[in-house]
C-alpha cells in the first residue's frame, strides 16, 4: 500500500520560503517587519503543488496588459473553484489548511502573510483569542482596502521613505481590524470598555510602572498588565487619565528624579539610570523640558 505523500509547507518566516515550489522566486521581498511579509511574483503558467502555509495568506493580482486570460483553478480545504481573476481580486488562505492553484498565462501577484497571533493580539477586546478563524475567500471579488494595502506597502518596498516601520506597524493595526470585521468566523463584538479603565486594573497599572520605572517600559508589556489589546489600552488610559501612557511614565520618571535629587547622595549620571533615561544629558532634556530648570539648577533652588 502507498502511503500518502506529506504536503509542503510554506513559512514566511523563512527566506525565499516559496522558491521550492513555484518556477521564478519573488521580485520584491520584505524583510525586518514584525508579524507581517510581503512578496512580489511575476510567474510564466504554472500550477503549484498542493501546500499548507504557517501564517494567513492573502494573495493580490496585479494588473499587466500582457495578461488576456489570467483564469484558473484553485483549491481550499478540499474545496475547488474556477477563478477569473480580475485585477485587484484577493484570496485568502488562512494558516494551515490545504491550497493550491495554477494559472492559464503568466501573471504577477503579490502575498501578504501575517501571523495568526497579530489577529489575536488586536482582537481579543472583541473576540475570545482562541476562536478567530479566518473564512477561506476564492479569487473571485474585489476588496478595495485591501488592495490599498497592498499597493502602499508594496511602494514602500520599492521606496523606502522616511517613516516606513511607522507606516507599516499602522497598516498592520488596518489589515487586522479589517479581517476581524469582514472575514473572521465568528462576528465581533463591541468592546465592553466605555468608561475607561477601572479602579482596581488603574492600581496595578500604576504600581507595575512606578516599580519598573529603570527598564524601558513598552505599551504591549503595561497592556497586557490591564489584559486588554494595546490599541484600546492606549485610548482607555488616556480616557481615564487625561494622558497618554508615555506622557504618565515620562511624569513618573521625572517625579522620582526630583525626589532622589532631594533625599539621595546619588549623582545626576545615577539618577538617570536609576529612573529609566538613557544618561544624564537625557534627564536634564527631559526636565528642562517639563521644568524649565535643569537638575543643577533645581538642586541649587
Amino acid at each position: 500500500m502507498e502511503l500518502p505523500q506529506p504536503i509542503s509547507t510554506i513559512d514566511y518566516r523563512q527566506v525565499n520560503a516559496a522558491n521550492a515550489l513555484l518556477p521564478q522566486p519573488s521580485i520584491l521581498s520584505s524583510g525586518g517587519w514584525s508579524d507581517i511579509h510581503l512578496e512580489v511574483y511575476q510567474q510564466p503558467k504554472f500550477e503549484i503543488a498542493e501546500h499548507q502555509h504557517t501564517m494567513h495568506v492573502i494573495a493580490c493580482g496585479l494588473y499587466s496588459p500582457s495578461i488576456e486570460d489570467s483564469s484558473g483553478e484553485r483549491w481550499l480545504d478540499g474545496k475547488r473553484s474556477k477563478e477569473t481573476r480580475n485585477t485587484g481580486d484577493i484570496a485568502i488562505i488562512p494558516a494551515n489548511i490545504s491550497h493550491r492553484c495554477n494559472w492559464n498565462t503568466s501573471v504577477e501577484f503579490m502575498v501578504l502573510a501575517l501571523e495568526p497571533v497579530l489577529l489575536q493580539r488586536i482582537g481579543q477586546d472583541w473576540v475570545n483569542p482562541d476562536g478567530i478563524e479566518l473564512i477561506p475567500q476564492f479569487m473571485s471579488k474585489q476588496d478595495a482596502l485591501l488592495q490599498s494595502i497592498f499597493l502602499t506597502l508594496k511602494d514602500e518596498l520599492e521606496s523606502g521613505r522616511i517613516g516606513g516601520q511607522l507606516l507599516v506597524d499602522s497598516l498592520k493595526t488596518v489589515l487586522a481590524i479589517h479581517l476581524l470585521r469582514n472575514y473572521c468566523a465568528t462576528s465581533p463584538k463591541l468592546s465592553r470598555y466605555s468608561d475607561g479603565l477601572s479602579p482596581a486594573k488603574l492600581v496595578l497599572i500604576k504600581d507595575y510602572i512606578n516599580e519598573h520605572l529603570h527598564q524601558d517600559l513598552t505599551l504591549t508589556e503595561i497592556a497586557a498588565i490591564a489584559q486588554i489589546s494595546p490599541y484600546h489600552f492606549l485610548r482607555l488610559f488616556k480616557q481615564s487619565m487625561g494622558v497618554t501612557p508615555h506622557q504618565y511614565i515620562l511624569q513618573r520618571r521625572i517625579d522620582r528624579a526630583k525626589y532622589l535629587l532631594q533625599h539621595s547622595k546619588l549623582s545626576i549620571a545615577e539618577i538617570a539610570f536609576c529612573v529609566g533615561f538613557c544618561d544624564q544629558s537625557h534627564l536634564t532634556r527631559c526636565f528642562k523640558r517639563m521644568l524649565g530648570t535643569t537638575p543643577k539648577q533645581f538642586l541649587q533652588v
